[in-house]
């Protein structure tokens, strides 16, 4: 009875380790990736930036997008924000995203 009362402790630890791996992961690719030009915080206050009318990602406008537009917008590109659904999977993209939404 004693190794049942363990196995979800055990399954919830395993769950809580997982989650900073695959924010890093995120944090990596957006430190790589989108840092140069919509800032570290991702409101945009970037040289880059100002010259290229970059969206900060917590303005109201961006918020109000679904997690759907802003995967479209990442893998196919933008204005002057490149494309990267051939630089990135699908699983990086919606991790990226996630991400994005947590600045």
């Amino acid at each position: 009875m004693k190794s049942l009362l363990c196995l979800p402790a055990i399954f919830l630890l395993s769950l809580s380790l997982s989650q900073p791996a695959l924010s890093q992961s995120a944090g990596d690719l957006y430190k790589s990736k989108c840092q140069m030009c919509h800032g570290a915080d991702g409101k945009g206050n970037t040289p880059v930036a100002k010259t290229m009318g970059v969206r900060d990602f917590k303005s109201p406008e961006v918020a109000k997008e679904s997690a759907a537009d802003m995967i479209a917008v990442t893998k196919n590109g933008k204005n002057k924000m490149p494309a990267y659904k051939d630089k990135l999977t699908d699983e990086q993209i919606k991790d990226l995203v996630t991400y994005l939404r947590g600045l």
